[in-house]
């Protein structure tokens, strides 16, 4: 029987979650690192058993670890996170220049063909590629030299690059989402990179017409339509159609617009799930309400999916990367809080259980589908 794998990275270490394809009953792994901020944990489409993490201590560093053997053990890899050439400046939040300094890895993408390559999204904004299996990384350094470079400026969480997309139709071309910048593409492998943010708006930035300066929370397409994704921004539920040449939101009847998680169902290209939050200033649920709201037609029209999820007192966050999907013939969502529950719906949303509700706030929530 198929199954599935969650793996949950916290402020206090990583769990590995598995249950079969029934997602009625879980074991639970972990904590690995204990005591470790892990940022992010995510596994190679081309090898199951190859699994990534961003293990991060103010007193140690930055470390990544990866595992052989689907999260049972775990060693560390080749951390040489080095900005090439001249390290140059951004836009510190008073707008003077601030020169970039390497904090964390924010996120891990690996190559949906070759378990031995992988993207890293870092803070100070950069992108970083390892092709021998994590043991050394070389930052592809045009998404950072770009002309706009000088402007960026940190969000309220860092400046992070914090968000991948490849293209799989053509793996030359990739999405980057940098908070708070927006989103850059590249056609060329990462050699050059371009903004495209037409059709944003962002209250603090002058003009309508603002190439960088959006504080983007997340992107998510679906593999069988690449050139459409769906964006969680500061503010607004965008998408585009045209592979980023264009933006317009969808938040339509959404109770409130902000939030930052978004994620795309695996068989339904137009069926889309957000969580909102109150504000920018309160992280937590509208009303106390846990909610996750659903679309069916790709934005604009919003229905709330709460059968399960706790309807009063309820005053947890959703961070950016802790919303995932699974590939089963009935479609799983999870996603996990800053108050240690990661909940699953076998049922595409219609229903919700918590998988665990004890650990320590959830940072990323990413799944296998297991044959």
């Amino acid at each position: 029987m198929s199954g599935v794998r969650v793996l949950v990275g916290t402020r206090k270490g990583a769990f590995v979650l598995r249950s079969d394809g029934r997602r009625a009953e879980w074991d639970v792994d972990g904590p690995f690192f204990p005591g470790w901020e892990i940022y992010h944990v995510n596994a190679s489409p081309a090898d199951p058993d190859r699994i990534w993490a961003s293990q991060t201590s103010g007193w140690f560093g930055q470390v990544v670890q990866r595992s052989d053997d689907g999260g049972v053990t775990w060693a560390p890899v080749g951390n040489d996170f080095t900005y090439e050439g001249v390290p140059g400046t951004h836009q510190w939040y008073d707008g003077t220049p601030h020169p970039w300094e390497f904090a964390r890895v924010w996120h891990l993408e690996p190559s949906a063909s070759d378990p031995d390559t992988v993207f890293a999204g870092v803070e100070d904004a950069a992108l970083f590629k390892s092709s021998d299996g994590g043991a050394t990384w070389t930052e592809l350094a045009g998404l950072r030299t770009h002309g706009s470079g000088p402007s960026w400026q940190p969000g309220a969480g860092g400046m992070c690059l914090h968000t991948v997309l490849v293209d799989p139709a053509d793996a030359a071309r990739m999405f980057v989402a940098i908070s708070a910048a927006g989103v850059f593409r590249t056609d060329d492998s990462g050699e050059t990179w371009r903004p495209v943010n037409r059709g944003l708006r962002s209250g603090e930035i002058p003009g309508p017409e603002a190439e960088v300066g959006h504080c983007v929370h997340r992107l998510a397409s679906h593999p069988s339509r690449p050139g459409t994704i769906f964006m969680q921004k500061h503010w607004d539920v965008m998408r585009t159609d045209d592979a980023g040449e264009s933006w317009h939101e969808v938040s339509g009847d959404l109770p409130t617009d902000f939030g930052f998680v978004i994620d795309v169902h695996a068989h339904e290209p137009e069926t889309v799930y957000v969580v909102p939050i109150t504000s920018d200033s309160h992280h937590f649920p509208p009303d106390g309400r846990l909610r996750v709201y659903r679309s069916r037609t790709g934005g604009g029209e919003w229905e709330p999916l709460e059968r399960g999820l706790p309807q009063e007192h309820c005053y947890v966050n959703v961070l950016r990367d802790a919303m995932a999907v699974d590939s089963l013939d009935s479609c799983g969502i999870y996603f996990g809080t800053t108050g240690g529950q990661v909940y699953a719906s076998a049922d595409a949303g219609d229903s919700w259980a918590p998988i665990v509700h004890d650990l320590p706030a959830v940072l990323s929530v990413e799944v296998q589908t297991l044959a």
